[in-house]
């Protein structure tokens, strides 16, 4: 028989809720198999966490939880036995703690898989019968492995089941567990909310420079105008053109000035 530790034991107690002596003789009938102890005091029926789930929890907190910047927000109510519990810094710890994985969990809709209802569980099989990959599969295989990837699928999508945050090693549920053995009360995720900012709606997309400018003060410039065509000549029209340009200054030129005139009158004389 492998030699069973304090640490061992505690461990177990820490993930099991189950009394010290329940856990030694847990892990001693198991070689000191943690999983093994844990199968064996959820047959007994004695892990603490058990014997508490049937209590009524009615007492508890309401909590909320804004991340950072403001675009994430959860509102949590967790449950206990009484309100000497729900006062209690470890259970206000426990339901901080809760709030913060419902911010950073953005695919969990539901506190466990119980609560998912019949017609999503019936939708998802629907769509993993139909999966390629399967169709040659005879029928009591393909029921295994579609009940598989069902239990995978919903279990990413509830609370409970999601690997806790601040210790990847345990789940939230094991968690909860806990803190049941070390307050002595039942305690439940009763409900949650998760708020993402501008989740929803649909937004209008717009046209930025058009939207600086207008913040500027500035308006977009209006395009050119098109510049009016000139008809293009024939060389016979272009050299007529020319001609009747010319054809005043030449006047002008060949017309004496009354100076000029004058001039010519007093030279005579």
């Amino acid at each position: 028989m492998a030699e069973i530790s304090a640490k061992l034991v505690k461990d177990l107690r820490d993930m099991t809720g189950a009394g010290m002596m329940d856990c030694k003789k847990a892990l001693q009938e198991n070689d000191g198999d943690l999983e093994k102890a844990k199968e064996w005091l959820r047959q007994k029926g004695i892990t603490s966490a058990e014997k508490k789930s049937g209590k009524i929890a009615a007492e508890g907190l309401v909590d909320s939880y804004i991340h950072t910047g403001g675009r994430i927000g959860v509102l949590v109510e967790v449950n206990c036995q009484t309100d000497f519990v729900a006062r209690n810094e470890a259970f206000k710890e426990l339901v901080r703690n809760i709030a913060m994985q419902i911010a950073a969990c953005p695919n969990v809709e539901y506190v466990r898989v119980s609560d998912i209802p019949a017609d999503i569980v019936a939708k998802e099989k629907e769509i993993e019968m139909g999966r390629d990959d399967l169709g040659n599969k005879p029928e009591n295989i393909k029921e295994k492995i579609v009940q598989g990837r069902i239990d995978k699928r919903l279990k990413e999508i509830t609370l409970l089941d999601q690997p806790f945050i601040k210790d990847q090693n345990i789940t939230v549920d094991e968690l909860v567990k806990q803190k049941i053995a070390q307050l002595g009360e039942n305690i439940q995720i009763r409900r949650f909310v998760r708020f993402v900012l501008g989740e929803g709606i649909e937004r209008e997309e717009a046209d930025f420079a058009a939207e600086v400018a207008a913040q500027m003060g500035t308006a977009t410039a209006p395009p050119p105008e098109a510049e009016e065509k000139v008809p293009e000549l024939t060389e016979a029209a272009s050299i007529e053109k020319a001609l009747e340009e010319a054809q005043p200054a030449t006047e002008t030129a060949k017309a004496p000035t009354k100076g000029a005139k004058e001039g010519k009158k007093k030279g005579k004389k």
